[in-house]
């Protein structure tokens, strides 16, 4: 009988990790403490719950590095994106999903797999001695005993930032004679068509007073020790964006770029909030890019001065949580086992990779480095030319040309991640484009050919 491997965390990367492990015929324990001690983000017991956006950002693996991974994670066999896929909704050329839909699906996979036990428990300290093989997974909110308890093992200084969730707004709410259904440019994606959005205008005035609503506008107060914690760039409150520039958000979140108004034609908007179907039935939408920190009867009064939005009733309010990672160049090996302690492992957010899918492609990787480890096979990391070998380099490369300074934080996968072309694409005559996309196709062409034949030589992980 082969041994067991134990998963701490049963969120996206957890729950990647004990599938992987259970395909390649290695059976595993998930420990999760929901429901039984709940976080400040979790809102149930389901495995794999998505407590900010129900995204998973562009599903266009030609010229886009997220939605290169997504294709990367199915040619893998990943139960995420099988469970994203089954479960989508519309969301122009993203892959959003039904969140409850989807943490159900994942939840039902792994407790209906007979290699997989899903142990409801706190591991609230280092696992057990006779644990030699653990992957740690806790994601942004490890808790603190388990958090202390790797410090001690590692020396670093715990580092954190704050993650911000948008608010979410029922659908019936939502002044259609004002607001109209479009997604920028007509583009349509994986699960809808080309009106996946609800679009709210904004004119230069309206503007300018939600952005003085914002600035002006009661915050959370933060507890002494959280203070100096740092926000990860790529999820800003929308007031910590507005305080950088006036017009910091009419270039962001609500850019007008690629849509037109119906009930306004030939009249460009200053500024527009779109908000994306959050789940099946459509009755619920998230406010896209609209993480805050504000006081939520702050959020209420000043969200309802968006045109469109003046009677809305808001299903759930923005917050914040807090996220906790580690310095993986220093810390962690090319299999992501933690150098001072190799019964470790880490995946997902706590290594620095931010996002989703980009958690569920480092549990993944740990899933398959484990098993291969268990079973006595060598499996090497993916090439650095795929986006899971591109992630998988900068947790564990990435800044350490000077550790004495501590430059690493938390990144989403990017193309500026892939080792560069040996020559650069030309375009075909009489091919539309820009250099620059065909690049990143070349890219994305390069990097699922080396990842076919990384799955080929690696070990032997099929779909159920």
């Amino acid at each position: 009988m082969v041994k067991v491997i134990h998963v701490i965390g049963g969120g996206l990367a957890g729950s990647e990790a004990a599938w992987q492990l259970a395909m390649a015929g290695v059976p595993a324990v998930l420990h999760e403490m929901r429901p039984l001690r709940k976080t400040e983000a979790h809102q149930t017991g389901a495995l794999a719950e998505l407590v900010c956006s129900n995204s998973f950002r562009s599903d266009d693996w030609t010229s886009n590095a997220v939605g290169l991974l997504h294709e990367e994670m199915r040619r893998a066999a990943s139960l995420v994106l099988d469970a994203g896929d089954q479960h989508k909704l519309p969301a122009g050329g993203a892959l959003a999903v039904d969140r409850d839909g989807f943490a159900g699906e994942v939840t039902r996979r792994l407790e209906g797999h007979p290699l997989v036990h899903v142990a409801r428990e706190e591991i609230d300290g280092l696992p057990p001695a006779d644990w030699d093989s653990v992957i740690v997974a806790t994601g942004p909110l490890t808790s603190p005993s388990l958090a202390k308890a790797i410090q001690s093992l590692t020396g670093e200084a715990e580092l954190a930032f704050f993650d911000a969730i948008a608010p979410i707004v029922h659908r019936e709410t939502i002044d259609m004679s004002v607001c109209w259904l479009q997604s920028r440019y007509d583009k349509a994606g994986p699960g809808g068509g080309s009106a996946d959005y609800i679009n709210c205008p904004l004119d230069q005035a309206q503007y300018d007073a939600f952005i003085d609503a914002l600035i002006a506008g009661e915050k959370t107060a933060f507890k002494e020790w959280e203070a100096s914690t740092p926000y990860f760039e790529g999820c800003l409150p929308i007031e910590v964006m507005a305080e950088r520039g006036r017009e910091t958000l009419a270039h962001g979140p609500m850019k007008p770029v690629g849509l037109s108004n119906p009930h306004r034609p030939g009249v460009r908007p200053h500024a527009i909030v779109q908000l994306r179907q959050d789940n099946a039935l459509g009755t619920l939408w998230n406010m896209v890019g609209f993480q805050t920190k504000l006081k939520h009867a702050e959020q209420v009064r000043i969200f309802r001065t968006i045109p469109g939005l003046e009677q809305a009733e808001f299903a759930r309010l923005g917050g914040l949580h807090r996220n906790t990672f580690l310095n993986s160049p220093v810390l962690l090996d090319a299999s992501l086992r933690l150098k001072a302690h190799q019964r470790l492992r880490f995946a997902g957010q706590i290594t620095g990779v931010e996002g989703y899918v980009e958690s569920a492609g480092i549990g993944l990787l740990a899933g398959r480095f484990a098993a291969a480890e268990r079973l006595g096979e060598s499996l090497s990391p993916p090439p650095p030319t795929t986006a899971l070998g591109a992630l998988l380099a900068h947790i564990t490369g990435g800044h350490l040309s000077n550790e004495a300074v501590r430059s690493f934080q938390p990144m989403n996968v990017n193309f500026g991640l892939f080792p560069p072309l040996a020559a650069q694409p030309k375009r075909a005559k009489g091919e539309r484009g820009s250099r620059t996309l065909a690049r990143k196709h070349a890219l994305a062409l390069r990097a699922l050919a080396d990842l076919d034949r990384w799955l080929k030589r690696g070990t032997s992980i099929a779909a159920e």
